[in-house]
């Protein structure tokens, strides 16, 4: 489980390790792609415009599904079905929410 969340913390603020990747996959609907397929990036908004540095920021969106949880191979993970799908289930399906013991 340190693994994925070690992978998990570059599908945020990656746009230069998107960028600089070969192929990208997204945790979300396990799609892979090449990172030009990527057209949209959360995290840049109308005021940060004129300032170039805010470019090299935000957060890559899946150009399947939409979401923000993107990797790409200059991570250093191999983006293949499998991995994606071990990151799907450890991020998507097995959140379990538990109600808090009663107080005593």
């Amino acid at each position: 489980m340190a693994d994925l969340l070690a992978a998990y913390r570059h599908t945020t603020d990656n746009r230069a390790e998107i960028e600089a990747s070969q192929v990208c996959g997204c945790c979300s609907c396990v799609a892979i792609f090449p990172p030009d397929d990527i057209v949209a990036w959360s995290g840049i908004d109308v005021s940060s415009f004129d300032d170039p540095e805010s470019l090299t920021g935000g957060t890559a969106l899946c150009p399947h599904c939409g979401r923000e949880a993107v990797i790409g191979d200059r991570s250093g993970y191999r983006i293949e079905p499998g991995f994606l799908t071990s990151m799907n289930e450890a991020w998507f399906q097995r959140t379990i929410i538990r109600k808090p013991p009663p107080k005593t």
